[in-house]
């Protein structure tokens, strides 16, 4: 990763939520709506170590579409209501809780990446001679 020696000590959330880079807090961390840039436009720190994966997709569909799809079901058993009520009840709350809060979550899950100098595991075939010889 990086030095952070020098840098401030940033919080991953708060960086994060603001798509900040989670080393100097002030360049972006994104160039498109989810799309990680290649590098810190302030202090150049490459983001190639940035892989979120699923996990903001996974977050999000666990504490926020699954509300709003209750919610959903909520009218439709309670009111029976025609179709076009979903479309104005039911769209709107499954659409805003499931793409608003995913570049958020993204940013933060990267920023906790940097800070926590999360990478790749790696097989370590020395520790494994060492168990069996004990």
């Amino acid at each position: 990763m990086s030095d952070l020696s020098g840098q401030p000590d940033l919080t991953p959330w708060k960086v994060g939520l603001r798509g900040r880079c989670p080393r100097c807090g002030e360049g972006h961390l994104f160039k498109g709506f989810l799309t990680i840039a290649d590098r810190c436009d302030h202090c150049g720190l490459d983001f190639d170590f940035a892989d979120p994966a699923d996990g903001p997709a996974f977050f999000v569909l666990c504490f926020a579409c699954l509300p709003a799809m209750f919610l959903a079901v909520w009218i439709e058993v309670s009111f029976e209501p025609p179709f076009w009520v979903h479309i104005f009840t039911s769209l709107p709350a499954l659409l805003i809780s499931c793409i608003l809060p995913l570049r958020p979550l993204k940013g933060w899950l990267v920023a906790s990446q940097f800070r926590h100098k999360a990478a790749e595991g790696q097989i370590d075939r020395g520790a494994g001679d060492d168990a069996a010889r004990d």
